[in-house]
Formats: structure tokens, C-alpha cells, sequence
């Protein structure tokens, strides 16, 4: 028999079944609820898949339990940690180790041996990527862990003495902030409501779309990690953490499931790419109910890709959580730093890349249908820098993690140079492509990646300001997509993964080129759309991908927050409201649409659900953020003038080149 180990937890609130039916639904003094047939409350999950939805109504459960629960179960695996932090005697205080399995009003929590500072200071480690330490990161097979979220801590001692007081979040599902709203806000804020989803009683996420006329949500009606970032954020700016601590713990859970699409199994660490709450009948009866997290990790999704950049949103979101919150003692939990360390262990597993930058396939992020964007995408690399720097901030450091903590110091640097030495793209850099010489074999050669100055599209040098560049879409042997690609680029400002000086012709470029880029509608996902023949070769024909529609150059509201945050970081918070300005006009009388098409941004999406969340999120956000500046300067980066003094080039090990240190010092200081 295999056993697991034990986890404190706080004063839970699990779910526990209950027998009920229509005519006894008052039985416990409880109303039915129901929500759109999927997430209802009060019900128990159970750790399988099931196919069909079952509608019904049922009730709410209200027990508290305290104290340990025991992790077996034959379907799924739980968390396990190669260090000694489990335990008792260095994690948990001797009179907790003491009443294992007891029930009692208080318990202490479970927070890991050492606690890092690294969120105040940056570190420098020397690189041991692929010591021993760091492969024991694991997950033990043949355990079931069920979905477990802790509901109230009064108050949890941090490692460096100091109080964290979570009452100060109990009210979590009051408006705290909606005073002198305008209307248009305020129905927003009743739409983003009525878009929550339920499990178990709690708030666990928002739904991608709320429209009650569509009659085939498909998989509109899940929970998808990076459509519920700006539902999150806004969440946290109006002060309601609960539903993004669920979130957290939720999903962080999922992590831990078998994935298969057909018989293969991708790594351990993937996050799932959304997740739905279903009710099931309970051991076959029509009378007791269940409800059930339903995950998908793209084995249902449009082209089976699995989404790389789930678990990359879902560090960034667990820092901006710690940040706006100042619960910091969630990240340090001894499951939620696992979940961590399997999510970077994924990403930085050697390969045969030659390169930094993650090598994924097309439909793997934002975009998730073919789009021409496989290899080494901008919006990939961007979160990617993102959640490296999330990752040094949060993680504790110890014997266990001082190899990790390593390898992320070294992938920083060696990422931060390569995006701004290759894929920067200005007038000067168009200059020197286009006087490339080709075939170079030697270690010093200009063209590393052979490019053909015949790629230099006709449109780029007509199109590309003199004070304004930007980071291209895509670097492979050979090819260089010259797609202006925004997410990506706003996050390389948000992460400072580009200079000061990038930063801000980023932003110049975006500017002197509104009439492209925002037009009637903030704002375009890509510039420019694949046309005709290139269209039909490189999206296969896509009938939803054509030109200047959805992905292929449509124009996404949800980017305005993203764009808001990175205006407020370089000093430009009047741009934003400038977007916003265009952006309200339009949003609530076209009832919030996924997206808009045509050159302009002029037409609601041909398929474009309405009352789409993550446009009604993103727009609330972006208010938020501009009447609370000091807010938003927590959720960006400034420069960090270490990583690239430690750039990692295996070159000067080798002794046929010195690494470029001081090419990577100008870099960083223009």
C-alpha cells in the first residue's frame, strides 16, 4: 500500500456529501442554487473526469474541519519534496506534530524550514543546473489529493517575525471600492460578478463568457488560467482576495493530476489550460450529488496543444496576489513552493536547444491556432522573463533550492541578452540585416542565424518610425517573423526584459503608429494580418483566422490593461487614458465583445462571444490602475542591473571565446 504525507491545513472549509432532492432541498436551511447548470455550490469534488454535465440543484455544505487529512488514493499522486522540510520537528512546532488528526479551533501553519528575502534583493548564484538535487523535484505516483482551500488564518507569523494579518481580507466578497463608479463601470462590475463560478461554496475563478443567448458556450463557459488574470487583478485592486487565493490552490492541485492525450503523457508541472466545475450523480444514485473539477490540459483543445503558458501566468499571478495582498505566507506553503519548483523544473529542462528561449509549438499560449508562430514566439519568452523574475522573488531559499535558484539567475541573464541582441528590431538594426552577409560558419560570425536580407518585408521599412522600435514576433534558424506581436512586446516593458531605451520606443512606436494599432478599438493582437497566399500556407486556411480578424490582426479590448500597466511604468499613464477613452466609447453598447475586426477595429468579431470577461476584466483593471499608480508600480519590474553581469555563455568555458561581459553591461545601461 502506498502512503502520502501529511499537510497541515488551517481551518478548512472542505466539502462534505449530502444526500438531498427537490423536496427536501430546505432540509439543511439552505436555498438551491444553480449556475448555468455547471458550478453549483456546497457540493463534494471527487478526483476523476467526467464526461456529462448533469443539471440539477443542490446544496450548499457548511462544515469546518481542522486538522491534518491524509492523502491516498489509487488515481492520483501527490507533492513530494526531495528536502527535509516536511518534517515535524523543523516544520511544524512540537504541540501541532502533537494532536495530528485531532479537530481544534487553531493550527499552526504550515510555512517552509528558511525563508528567502529574495523579494527584496536580488541574488547571484553560481550555476549547478544539472546537479543531482536539482532532477529530485518529483511527484510520487499512486496518490489522490483533493482540492483543499484554506478559508481563514487570523493570523500567521512570517519568517522574518513580522504579522500578517488575513482578517484584514475577510470581506472578501464585498465591494470595497465602487463608490463614484460611473454606470458604465458599475456594469461591468455586475457582469464580472455574475460571471464567477462556484465550487464547494467558494468563488474558484470566472467563466471566459457569460452571454445567456448563446446557446453553444462550447468551452466558453470554463475557467481558463490566462482569461481569469485580469479578472484577478481586478478582484484584488477593489481588495476581494478570496477568489484568486481559491484560484491558487485550486489549480495548483490540478497540477498534480495525470494528463494523457491518447497514450502519451507530457511533463510533470504542466498547468491545465482551463478547468470546468461539473456535478455528477454520487456512486450512481439520483438523489446525491457531487461536484467535480473537470481540467483541460489540451487534450480537448482546438489543435491538442498543451499550454505553455498556463503555469507561467499562473506565477505571475501568485506574486501580484502577494503583492496587493501582503499575504505573502501563501507562497511560501510548502505545496505552493512545490508547485513552483515543478513548473520551473518543466522550463528549464535540458534539451536540444541551443538557445534560451523556450521552443514551443503553434497554439501553445494567447494565440492557440495555427498562426505561424511556432519556435520561439515573443509572447512565450516575455511571460517566460516574467515568471523567472516572479520565481527568484518567491522562492525559499535552502540546500533544495539554492541549485534552482541558480539556474534561474543564469537563465535570466542569458535570456535578458538574447531577446534584446536578436530580437530587437529598429531602423538600424533593418539597416544591418539588409547588408547581412550569409553562409558564416566561424564563432565570430554578425549573421549567427543566417538570415537572408530577402526577408526584410516591403511594408516593414515604410511602416517602422525613426524613434520607435520594437521586439519581433519570432527567431529561428534562417527566419525572422517581423510581426509586431503586442502582448509580447507589452510584457518585455512590464518585466523589463528590454532596456530602459526599448522600453520606451516601444511605446513611441505604438504612438506614431495608432492608426494601426488601436485605431476604433484597443488593441491589435498582431501587425499586420497574413493575406492571400501567405494566409492560406501559413494558417492552413483558417476560416476564424482571416484577415484582420481574431488572431490573424483582430483588435483585443483585453490587451488595454496590459497597456495601461506598462504606460504607468514608463511614465506615460495619458496614452493609457487615451486608449481607455476609445475603449469606452464602444465596449458596453457593443455588450463587450471577445474581439473586433477589420483594419480599424471597426466591426464586433465575426465569432465573437459577448460579454466576454476578460474584456469586461481588463477594462475594469485598467481604471484601477490609473486612479491607483501606486498599485500598478507593484505589479512591474525595474531594471536589474545583476542579471546580465552574470550572463551564462559556456563559450568562455570552452576557451575559444570570452563571454561578452561587457557587451552585456552596455546593454543594460543605455
Amino acid at each position: 500500500m502506498t502512503t502520502g504525507s501529511y499537510i497541515g491545513i488551517s481551518t478548512m472549509k472542505p466539502c462534505s456529501r449530502i444526500l438531498s432532492s427537490y423536496k427536501s432541498s430546505s432540509l439543511f436551511g439552505s436555498s438551491t442554487t444553480k449556475f448555468n447548470g455547471s458550478g453549483n455550490k456546497g457540493l463534494l469534488p471527487r478526483s476523476h473526469n467526467p464526461k456529462s454535465t448533469h443539471r440539477h440543484r443542490y446544496l450548499s455544505c457548511d462544515t469546518q474541519i481542522v486538522g491534518f487529512i491524509r492523502l491516498i488514493n489509487p488515481n492520483r499522486r501527490d507533492f513530494s519534496v526531495s528536502d527535509s522540510n516536511w518534517a515535524c520537528s523543523r516544520s511544524f512546532s512540537t504541540r501541532f506534530c502533537d494532536s495530528i488528526g485531532s479537530f481544534r479551533p487553531r493550527v499552526v501553519s504550515l510555512i517552509p524550514n528558511v525563508a528567502s528575502d529574495i523579494r527584496n534583493h536580488s541574488t547571484s548564484v553560481d550555476s549547478h543546473v544539472n546537479d543531482s538535487s536539482f532532477d529530485k523535484i518529483y511527484i510520487q505516483s499512486g496518490l489522490n489529493t483533493k482540492p483543499l482551500v484554506i478559508e481563514r488564518i487570523e493570523t500567521e507569523e512570517r519568517s522574518d517575525g513580522s504579522n500578517v494579518n488575513i482578517d484584514s481580507l475577510e470581506d472578501l466578497n464585498k465591494s470595497k471600492v465602487e463608490s463614484e463608479l460611473s454606470a458604465i463601470e458599475k456594469d461591468a462590475w455586475k457582469l464580472l460578478r455574475g460571471a464567477v463560478v462556484t465550487y464547494c461554496g467558494n468563488p474558484v475563478g470566472t467563466v471566459a463568457a457569460n452571454d445567456p443567448a448563446d446557446k453553444q458556450p462550447l468551452n466558453y463557459d470554463q475557467v481558463f488560467f490566462r482569461d481569469f488574470v485580469p479578472s484577478a487583478l481586478a478582484f484584488l485592486l477593489n481588495g476581494e482576495g478570496e477568489i484568486v487565493k481559491n484560484f491558487l490552490l485550486h489549480t495548483l492541485q490540478l497540477q498534480s493530476w495525470e494528463k494523457t492525450v491518447d497514450c502519451y503523457s507530457p511533463g510533470q508541472g504542466l498547468m491545465a489550460a482551463s478547468f470546468k466545475v461539473r456535478t455528477v450523480p454520487l456512486d450512481g444514485s439520483n438523489e446525491a450529488f457531487e461536484e467535480v473539477l473537470d481540467p483541460d490540459f489540451g487534450e480537448s483543445a482546438i489543435g491538442r496543444v498543451a499550454p505553455v503558458d498556463s503555469g507561467l501566468w499562473w506565477i505571475i499571478l501568485l506574486r501580484a496576489y502577494g503583492k496587493l495582498t501582503g499575504d505573502y505566507a501563501l507562497q511560501e506553503r510548502v505545496d505552493v513552493q512545490t508547485g513552483i519548483r515543478l513548473i520551473l523544473k518543466l522550463c528549464l529542462t535540458d534539451g536540444f536547444d541551443m538557445f534560451p528561449t523556450l521552443l514551443v509549438t503553434d497554439g501553445s499560449c494567447m494565440i492557440d491556432r495555427r498562426m505561424g508562430i511556432h519556435g520561439h514566439p515573443l509572447e512565450i519568452q516575455a511571460l517566460f522573463y516574467s515568471a523567472l523574475r516572479c520565481s527568484r522573488e518567491m522562492l525559499t531559499v535552502n540546500d533544495a533550492t539554492t541549485n534552482l535558484v541558480a539556474a534561474v539567475n543564469n537563465r535570466l541573464s542569458a535570456l535578458s541578452f538574447h531577446m534584446r541582441e536578436y530580437y530587437w528590431v529598429d531602423m538600424k538594426k533593418i539597416n544591418e540585416i539588409y547588408r547581412y552577409k550569409t553562409e558564416e560558419y566561424s564563432m565570430d560570425a554578425v549573421n549567427k542565424f543566417n538570415i537572408y536580407p530577402e526577408q526584410i518585408p516591403s511594408w516593414l521599412v515604410d511602416w517602422i518610425p525613426e524613434e520607435g522600435g520594437y521586439f519581433m514576433g519570432n527567431l529561428q534558424p534562417a527566419h525572422m517573423d517581423f510581426r509586431f506581436f503586442t502582448l509580447g512586446n507589452l510584457w518585455a516593458i512590464i518585466s523589463s526584459l528590454g532596456t530602459t531605451r526599448q522600453n520606451k520606443e516601444i511605446l513611441n512606436l505604438i504612438e506614431s503608429k495608432w492608426d494601426d494599432l488601436v485605431a476604433q478599438m484597443p488593441m491589435k493582437i498582431c501587425y499586420p494580418a497574413l493575406e492571400s497566399e501567405e494566409w492560406r500556407i501559413i494558417t492552413g486556411c483558417d476560416p476564424k483566422n482571416t484577415p484582420w480578424s481574431y488572431h490573424n490582426g483582430g483588435s483585443w479590448p483585453t490587451l488595454l490593461w496590459q497597456f495601461t500597466l506598462a504606460c504607468i511604468k514608463m511614465g506615460k499613464p495619458d496614452l493609457a487614458q487615451k486608449a481607455i477613452d476609445v475603449a469606452e466609447k464602444r465596449l458596453s453598447v457593443d455588450r463587450w465583445p471577445e474581439y473586433y475586426d477589420t483594419r480599424n477595429g471597426k466591426f464586433i468579431g465575426k465569432q465573437s462571444r459577448l460579454m466576454q470577461t476578460w474584456t469586461i476584466a481588463g477594462f475594469l483593471t485598467s481604471k484601477m490602475l490609473l486612479k491607483n499608480p501606486e498599485k500598478a508600480s507593484l505589479l512591474f519590474w525595474e531594471e536589474d542591473y545583476e542579471l546580465l553581469q552574470n550572463c551564462v555563455c559556456l563559450l568562455n568555458k570552452t576557451g575559444r571565446r570570452k563571454c561578452s561581459r561587457f557587451a552585456a553591461r552596455a546593454q543594460i545601461l543605455v
